[in-house]
């Protein structure tokens, strides 16, 4: 055999398992975006995967107990409850009525285990209200 064709094959050969391995590190890693009420809507075999939830945090349902973080998510009525007990701190923007993305696994009973838990607040990213009339606010443009 030709040494041209043994390198060829060889290089063959180590493209396709990078491939292969590529593809399966992809697939392991994915998680998919749910919101609060298609997790009722999914099967159990979709529930057992890592998945992420979004969802507002309820009023008065953040209950902290050592290292472990409980509150509800919330969204168009429906709840699910959530228990958090990873080793980062929660952001400073988790608080009642937060739009929260948890990451983790939903369990049989219902209980979402998050390991990784995001959140932003509304209001801090909403614009600021313009002033219609500049001159009343009490800023002059010299002329």
């Amino acid at each position: 055999m030709n040494t041209y064709w043994k390198f060829g094959i060889l290089i063959t050969a180590v493209v396709a398992a990078l491939v292969v391995l590529a593809l399966g590190g992809i697939d392991q890693t994915k998680t998919y975006y749910h919101t609060v009420k298609e997790l009722n809507t999914m099967d159990q075999q979709g529930r057992a995967k890592k998945l992420r939830v979004s969802g507002n945090v309820a009023a008065n349902s953040i209950a902290r107990d050592g290292r472990t973080v409980k509150f509800t998510l919330t969204e168009e009525g429906v709840t699910l409850p959530v228990e958090y007990a990873g080793m980062d701190p929660l952001p400073d923007t988790f608080k009642d009525g937060a739009q929260a993305l948890a990451v983790g696994k939903l369990d049989d009973k219902g209980t979402f285990h998050a390991t990784e838990i995001s959140a932003k607040c509304a209001s801090k990213y909403e614009q600021k209200p313009s002033i219609a009339n500049p001159a009343a606010a009490g800023t002059h443009s010299s002329t």
